[in-house]
């Protein structure tokens, strides 16, 4: 049957679900509980029961606790009980069993194997009934306080390990927003602020990672976390009035903020959420904590960020902006960095006049890092000197090696030079284990030249230049394998789909590169260079 409601829910009130198979043993037990303010949903079954609180966790309106008299006619107490607590939905309920006839030790030991909370011997005085149904929603509310706060610690664990799993200060103030949200379920913004004034900025709204908010409005949330950001170090928390705030975050109303930093000086981070009710002083603590977290694995991450700049400095200071003047040759390169998520690499080119034509070479320093740039810098400079004494692809490659041997001995590098001459097209290229350079003719199939050897730095013996002969209008491509190579797919592969890129670009240097980078160089974890050389359609063999 239907439910009925006693009574109209007082705000304070509990809905209590009384299962018993006599109306006026549910009429008077109903009366007792809606006089101390509770709701009361009297059924007769236990099948009615079931029915009721399978309606009520549809409508998302479980009650609060469940009296339910042992002798039901269709199960007992004790197995509608058993029943209920084996469901995790409605295993929280506290059941208090209850009986009119004599019950012993046995009958209450049954209850409460059943799960049962407590168990009442009927008739009973109106104030004993209301103390144990009392008791056993302020056990049931216990229980729940300290499981919703394990919970909460649980997604606290979870979410510190997110925000040490970030890659960039952009990624840490966006991951650490997403997590702000899921603790105080509610939207949520995250500012990291940089000692050079850059504000890395994140936004997610009730757990779904939304859009920053235009320049103007961060700026306007940096200025005010930088004014209140606790000098020393340590965590604060502050309420920031709506009309200070630019209400592009939340709207209108006042704004909390929780602002963290390891020690003074050091990088500040600031959480901000709409300001919302924490009674029990939960949800605080774990906030401050995720702003302490935000603020530690900010400082590697920043440390990163300058040394990556160093790097970029160096590799950009020394990599020629502009190429020299190269009568009857045109030269095209590009130079793309990795994106801010991997380390800085070495990767670099080069491009020389000699007495004996246009030395050309590209190259790369294994491995990622500032001492990869270095080498690199290291190994550009020692090509230009060696090339001013002896241009000749072979014996350059020779000393180069032996370089890497006296001062480098931990590390390698690869590299492929060519010497072209501008007047006859001949042309000596010596590969130091890099991806051999591509020949491209004005018309036909672009093709690999077949140019190999061992890396900078093994000490092993090189092969003999390899010679060819390019044509007026035929083009040279040198590339580092930042521009092609990818995950699970063999590099062969994907010198194929180069090659024939390369066929279908247009054939113009400069055009071709640009061809190159829009086909494979989208989003790329290494650093990327390309060099294309043409020559002029006057040349002659």
């Amino acid at each position: 049957m239907n439910a009925t409601v006693q009574k109209s829910r007082p705000a304070d009130g509990s809905t209590v679900l009384v299962v018993d198979d006599t109306a006026a043993n549910r009429y008077a037990m109903g009366a007792v509980l809606s006089r101390a303010g509770h709701v009361v949903v009297p059924v007769a079954s236990a099948g009615e029961a079931l029915v009721e609180l399978d309606a009520r966790l549809r409508a998302g309106s479980l009650p609060d606790v469940a009296l339910v008299d042992v002798g039901l006619p269709d199960l007992s107490g004790f197995e509608l009980c058993r029943r209920v607590k084996a469901l995790p939905l409605l295993a929280g309920i506290p059941v208090v069993h209850f009986s009119a006839r004599p019950s012993g030790s046995g009958d209450r030991c049954r209850a409460l194997d059943a799960g049962g909370e407590a168990y009442l011997t009927v008739p009973a005085e109106p104030e004993e009934i209301q103390a144990v149904v009392r008791a056993a929603l302020r056990g049931a509310r216990e229980l729940t306080d300290a499981q919703g706060q394990f919970d909460r610690l649980a997604l606290l664990s979870e979410t510190v390990v997110d925000v040490q799993g970030a890659r960039c200060l952009v990624e840490l103030a966006t991951t650490a927003a997403d997590a702000t949200a899921r603790l105080t379920r509610q939207s949520a913004a995250v500012f990291v602020l940089g000692d050079d004034g850059e504000v890395h900025a994140g936004m997610s709204r009730r757990g779904a990672r939304a859009e920053v908010p235009d320049a103007v409005a961060r700026e306007q949330a940096a200025a005010i976390a930088r004014r209140v950001v606790c000098a020393p170090g340590g965590v604060r928390s502050t309420i920031v009035p709506g009309s200070m705030w630019p209400s592009a975050y939340f709207g209108p109303g006042d704004v909390k903020l929780v602002l963290a930093r390891t020690r003074a000086r050091h990088l500040p981070v600031c959480l901000a959420t709409p300001v919302a009710s924490d009674p029990a002083g939960r949800i605080g603590p774990l906030v401050a904590q995720l702003a302490r977290a935000t603020a530690l694995a900010a400082e590697p991450l920043l440390m990163y960020e300058q040394e990556r700049h160093v790097a970029l400095t160096l590799q950009r200071s020394f990599l020629p902006a502009q190429l020299p003047e190269l009568p009857g040759v045109e030269v095209a390169f590009r130079y793309v960095p990795a994106s801010r998520q991997t380390e800085i690499g070495g990767d670099f080119y080069a491009v020389l006049p000699t007495a004996a034509g246009v030395l050309v070479g590209i190259g790369d320093v294994v491995g990622h890092s500032l001492d990869a740039a270095t080498v690199m810098v290291e190994i550009r400079h020692a090509l230009r000197a060696y090339s001013l004494e002896d241009p000749h692809p072979g014996r350059l490659v020779t000393r180069l090696d032996r370089m890497f041997q006296h001062y480098h001995p931990e590390s390698s590098a690869t590299l492929c030079l060519a010497l072209v001459d501008p007047v006859t097209g001949r042309t000596s290229l010596a590969n130091a284990g890099h991806i051999p350079p591509l020949r491209v003719p004005h018309e036909g199939r672009a093709r690999y030249i077949d140019a190999a050897g061992p890396l900078l730095g093994l000490g092993l013996p090189h092969p003999e230049p390899t010679e060819v002969v390019l044509a007026p209008g035929e083009r040279l491509l040198m590339v580092t394998d930042g521009l092609i190579e990818t995950r699970r797919t063999d590099l062969s592969v994907s010198m194929a789909q180069l090659g024939a890129a390369a066929t279908a670009a247009p054939a113009a240097p400069d055009a071709l590169c640009d061809t190159l980078l829009s086909c494979f160089g989208a989003d790329r974890a290494d650093d990327i260079a390309l060099l294309a050389l043409r020559l002029s359609p006057t040349v002659s063999p």
